[in-house]
Order: structure tokens, then sequence, then C-alpha cells
């Protein structure tokens, strides 16, 4: 697939912008009884799809610079040091007077599949388009810039601004439902989107359901031919569609028993561009995505501590 010298990626950093915050996931052991608390597994960890993005590729040798806004307090300081501790660099980062720390409640049924999840984002509104100006030296020399959709629009903005004048290219995330339209107004800047099926349904004015293979391909098409470069889809078990204006394809899930869900999309973020930067063939590096986010997806929190490039390679490979 590509060789010992491949694996380097760019020599710049990849910078990385969006939410980082504290999750909390429960996992039901029974049906719960409305009005009482009912026995789960419940465990805390650092959250956030850009935090989690920003880790996942300082594991896999990439040089990454987080730029978020955390809560000044405890948690907060917790949540940079950690990153700090796994090589990525958060000098760029805000601390906030005005908000706590982001966080995300989330229920998973017995199965490991999410029945609804509450989040407090409030802390991204001190992202400001004046914040992202301020780091134009950084974001100038990036070797690409990732975002995800928790920013503000006028930030999104910002942030396309200075990396079209540089060259830089883009990569986004459409988190979730209720924040994909924030991306919409910009997606023919996008080298890579990575949207869920329901999230592609905003994406597409709901021109149509999306319920697998044939109509998630189809709506990868509709943003192509609107000006991003390459749209990946993630479908849950149903695997993985893909399409750029020359190509389009779907890789299987692989089956894997599911412990946690979260950070399992970000994994597979990371991956993408690890590969993207190596050059490494479509196919693959959408091959080496899915088994990224299959590890994550057996593991209890949002990041697999052991996830490196030697073991996603030995794992597609075997």
């Amino acid at each position: 697939m590509y060789s010992e010298s491949e694996k380097t990626g760019s020599e710049n950093e990849i910078v990385v912008i969006g939410a980082a915050g504290i999750d909390l996931v429960g996992r039901l052991t029974e049906m719960p009884d409305l009005g009482s608390s009912v026995p789960a597994e419940v465990r805390p960890s650092f959250g956030g799809v850009a935090r989690n993005v920003a880790e996942n590729l300082s594991k896999l040798d990439q040089k990454v610079t987080f730029i978020s806004a955390v809560g000044n307090n405890v948690f907060g300081t917790l949540l940079l040091s950690h990153l700090s501790e796994n090589g990525v660099n958060t000098d760029a980062c805000i601390i906030s007077d005005n908000f706590y720390t982001s966080s995300y409640l989330a229920v998973l049924a017995e199965d490991g599949s999410l029945s609804f999840a509450l989040d407090d984002m409030r802390v991204m509104s001190d992202l400001t388009p004046k914040t992202i100006h301020e780091q134009e030296e950084i974001i100038k020399k990036a070797a690409c810039v990732f975002f995800d959709a928790n920013v503000p629009e006028d930030t999104i903005a910002a942030i396309i601004k200075i990396a079209n004048q540089y060259q830089i290219p883009i990569y986004a995330d459409a988190t979730s439902r209720s924040l994909a339209k924030r991306i919409q107004p910009f997606l023919q800047h996008f080298k890579l989107l990575n949207a869920n099926m329901s999230e592609m349904e905003i994406l597409i004015d709901h021109k149509f359901e999306i319920t697998g293979r044939t109509s998630a391909l189809k709506a990868a098409r509709i943003l192509v031919n609107q000006g991003v470069e390459m749209v990946v889809i993630p479908m849950a078990d149903l695997g993985v569609c893909y399409a750029t204006y020359d190509t389009s394809g779907h890789v299987p899930a692989i089956k894997t028993k599911i412990l946690d869900p979260t950070g399992a999309g970000d994994a597979l973020s990371a991956a993408l561009i690890f590969g993207i930067l190596n050059d490494i063939p479509i196919d693959d590096t959408i091959r080496l995505g899915v088994m990224a986010a299959s590890l994550t997806l057996h593991h209890p929190g949002t990041v697999l501590p052991s996830i490196s490039v030697e073991k996603l390679y030995d794992m597609t490979m075997n």
C-alpha cells in the first residue's frame, strides 16, 4: 500500500479547528425507568470532533496545531494538558472566562447504539473571526486545515478566506444534523467533506432519503457537482461510500462489537487526512479510515490510545 518512507506526511503542521470538551457516555444495562435512575456503564473521556481528530492525527505521526476554546476551569486545563502530552500543539487555544468547557452527555442503548445525546458548546462562540485572523501565520504555513461544524459560521468564513488566500486545502466535518447547515454555503471550497447519511440529507436539502449505498453515492455526487473534491459518507454497519470528480465507490464495514460509537467518525477523518497527505490511493485511504473507525468502535472512549500507522497498515493487510 505504501512504504515506510511514505508514512511521514507533510513537513508542515495540520491545523485542526473546532470543539474540545468532556464526554460523559452511559450505556444502559436495562430498560430505563423515566423519572428515576437506572444502572448503566458510565465513562468520562475527553471529546469534541476536532479534538478527537487532532489527537488521532498526532498518533498517526502527523504534526498538529489545535485551535479551540475551553473554559477557565480544571476540565479545560486537563483537556489541554492531555493533548499536549499526546503531541498536539495547543498554544493557539483560547481560555474563556465566559463559558464552561464544552461537554457532551450521551446515552447508549444496550447494543451500543446512540439513543440520544446532549451537548453544551457555548464556549465555541468565543472562537471568533478575530481569533482566527490572529493565527493567520500558522494557517498560511499549514499542510491543510480541518474544522468541524461546531465552529460559528462567521468564523468558518474567516478560516476559508485565509486558507484560500494561501491555497491551503480545507477539510471539514458536518458534525451533526443541527450543525450541517453551517457548512452548506462553503461546499465549493472543500477538498474533503465527511458527513453521515442524516447530515447528507440536510446538505442536499432533503431531495431524497439516504438509506444505503445507492442513495448515498447519488448524494455524494450531488455535492461533488457543487464543488466538493471528495465526499465521504460513513454509514455505520453499511460501510463507507465516497465520491470524487473522477471516481466513486464503497468499502464494506468491518464487523466488530460496538463498545462505544463516540469518536469512530473522527478516527475515520484522521485516517483520511493521513492518506490524502501521503498520496495513498483513494480506495486504500478509505480502507485505512474504515479500519481506524472499527478499532475505535471497539474501544470504550473517543480515541484508541494504541492507534498508529503501523497498526492500521498491519490490520488492513491482514
